[in-house]
């Protein structure tokens, strides 16, 4: 037993030797020092150190790096670290255990303090262990609680964060509608100004084309009264010359005309003077018959003053209660109710002095050439329209916009024809001047309306000068209260009142008023083969018909025959070439033009149009366009 007992210290001090160090671990768990000087020392260290050195978990182990190899400088050890006089030391110590007579006892001390020592590890392993689980659920707490923590932290700054972005966006918004605010009062500004701007532009275009038409009448009266000064000179002198040759035969019948005249008033004045101073020396000699003379001039006078003033007063009530409305400038019914009779008379009667040869073509609008497609729309609103009045429906108001001189009142008036209704014509620019009685006269206007029998057609033109928008700032107190009764009496649809608007610019109508609309018609200028039909209609009306007579009962009696107008060489092919050489020109620019074709031929000598001439007036004409255009654009520009 002793032998195998030096045999396990034999091997514990040989494993002690080869790490080179004097602790010896048994099972991994302990320590002890079997080779110092004395065995009380090195059993009463032998417990510290068992207590000291906890046992590492065996994955750490495993993962606890490897120490690196050192130099060996001492030459009593090996390269590896071995001290060969430990192993001298324990060998001797084994010698001395082996050879002691308490071997035993020794062996079974340092028996119970291993497995002591092995318990108390086991014990403080389990306590480790339980620290170690506490440990553990105490971390689970504090990161549960920092998580807590943190999921709240989360949640305020997210809040934080959605009111922040509530208050940006707030702001934002806030700053995006003062933008668009202060832009919308610019664009305000600056749609006032081009309005200005324009209005200035077609005053302007205006005073230069009354000026040129004023230049152009000027010059027509001075060719007619150069005309009348070499007509009553001729006269004149074949006068003279008549007189020259019947002067003595003249002069003595003159001078016994005379005589006979003289002797003839002489006889009469001393007559009447002899009867006015018999009958004044009557009345004067005479009491009563002065009396009764002075009372009769008295209430002679009397009579004629108060018949005047009755009449006049008389008459302005009937003018009033049945007279046609003072913003009316034309219609086809007569200013007072019995006037139709008289014009259907009258109509009548040209139409049997005529022989019954003026009824006009149900073709066409008179001097107006559509589009074929705009002239089909009318003719299908102008069946629709009496279509209406016929099954006592409510009509359709419509809106005419186009550039000036494009046919509306033309085509207004003839679609009033065609539907069988009474026509009436009125410009928004008259009841701006009428202050504050404009809402009295519109009242009017629409009272006076409503007695047409047939139905009656309201055509407003230039209807944007008193329709135009309510927040205008220069639009005055009474054109505002005038709009307003307009819009009153045209809110409901009517049965009797067709209302026909005409404006250059339909943007600047109210929004109430074109709400009232149901049908828009625009009116572009006319195309090539429009102003071709228009040229060969004006040619015929003011150059092969210029000197035709009207048709009529006395027309031939007091009116002197006109010069007739020859046209030479005028075909349709240069006809054709004024037309795609007139491109832009409005139906009332193409009549100018012909009427000035029209003076250029008499103002000629032979009164004969032939193409030079033609070419002329249109070469004339087109220039004048093309610069009244560069100044329009001139004047937009500023």
């Amino acid at each position: 037993m002793a032998k195998t007992y030096a045999a396990g210290l034999f091997a514990a001090a040989l494993a002690s030797a080869k790490f080179g160090t004097e602790t010896v671990y048994a099972d991994g768990t302990f320590n002890f020092s079997p080779f110092s000087t004395s065995s009380s020392s090195s059993s009463s260290a032998s417990v510290p150190n068992a207590q000291a050195n906890v046992p590492q978990p065996p994955a750490a182990a495993a993962a606890a790096p490897e120490r690196p190899k050192v130099r060996n400088d001492n030459p009593r050890t090996t390269s590896a670290g071995f001290d060969p006089e430990a192993l001298e030391r324990g060998a001797k110590a084994l010698r001395e255990i082996n050879s002691s007579k308490s071997a035993k006892q020794v062996f079974d001390v340092i028996k119970k303090q291993e497995e002591t020592r092995q318990a108390e590890l086991t014990a403080k392993v389990q306590e480790f262990k339980a620290l170690q689980a506490q440990a553990e659920t105490e971390r689970q707490r504090v990161v549960y609680d920092e998580q807590k923590k943190l999921a709240q932290q989360q949640a305020q700054i997210k809040s934080q964060m959605a009111r922040y972005e509530d208050e940006l966006a707030r702001k934002r918004m806030q700053a995006e509608n003062e933008h668009h605010r202060t832009r919308n009062q610019e664009l305000v500004k600056m749609q006032e100004e081009s309005s200005m701007r324009q209005e200035a532009a077609r005053r302007a275009t205006e005073e230069q084309i009354q000026a040129q038409r004023r230049q152009t009448e000027r010059e027509k009266a001075e060719i007619e009264r150069e005309t009348i000064r070499v007509r009553a000179m001729a006269e004149a002198e074949g006068r003279a010359h008549e007189a020259k040759l019947a002067e003595d035969v003249n002069r003595r019948m003159l001078v016994d005309r005379a005589n006979a005249e003289r002797e003839k008033w002489v006889a009469a004045i001393n007559t009447t003077f002899d009867h006015i101073g018999g009958g004044f020396r009557a009345i004067l000699t005479d009491q009563n018959k002065l009396v009764v003379a002075v009372g009769g001039v008295t209430a002679l006078a009397a009579g004629i003053y108060t018949t005047r003033e009755g009449a006049r007063v008389v008459w302005s009530y009937v003018d009033r209660i049945l007279g046609q409305p003072s913003l009316i400038r034309e219609s086809s019914r007569g200013k007072y109710p019995w006037s139709s009779f008289f014009s259907r008379s009258m109509s009548a009667l040209s139409k049997g002095a005529n022989g019954g040869s003026a009824t006009t073509s149900e073709k066409g609008f008179g001097d107006v050439i559509l589009h074929p497609s705009l002239e089909k729309r009318i003719q299908q609103l102008a069946n629709a329209t009496a279509n209406t009045k016929a099954h006592q429906a409510p009509f359709r108001n419509m809106l005419f916009y186009g550039p000036p001189g494009t046919g509306k009142t033309m085509v207004a008036r003839e679609l009033a024809r065609r539907s069988g209704l009474d026509y009436a014509l009125m410009t928004g620019g008259d009841v701006a001047p009428l202050g504050s009685q404009a809402v009295t006269k519109i009242h009017q206007l629409f009272d006076w309306s409503k007695k047409s029998k047939k139905g009656l057609l309201l055509f407003i033109d230039e209807a944007d000068a008193f329709l135009c928008e309510r927040n205008k700032t220069y639009m005055s107190e009474a054109q505002r209260s005038a709009l307003n009764a307009l819009l009153f009496r045209t809110g409901d649809q009517s049965k009797d009142i067709v209302l026909a608007l005409a404006t250059n610019r339909p943007g600047d109508l109210d929004s109430a008023v074109a709400d009232r609309i149901d049908e828009v018609i625009e009116f572009p200028l006319p195309g090539e083969d429009e102003r071709f039909k228009l040229i060969k209609l004006y040619l015929d009306k003011y150059i092969a018909k210029a000197g035709e007579r009207k048709p009529g009962l006395f027309s031939n009696l007091f009116k002197k025959q006109q010069q007739k107008i020859e046209i030479k060489g005028l075909t349709d092919d240069i006809l054709r070439e004024a037309a795609a050489r007139t491109e832009g020109f409005s139906g009332r620019e193409v009549a100018k033009m012909m009427a000035s074709v029209q003076a250029a031929v008499y103002g000629s000598e032979d009164c004969v149009l032939d193409a030079n001439l033609f070419r002329e007036v249109v070469d004339y004409k087109v220039a004048e366009h093309q610069q009244r255009r560069k100044l329009a654009a001139a004047d937009g520009d500023k």
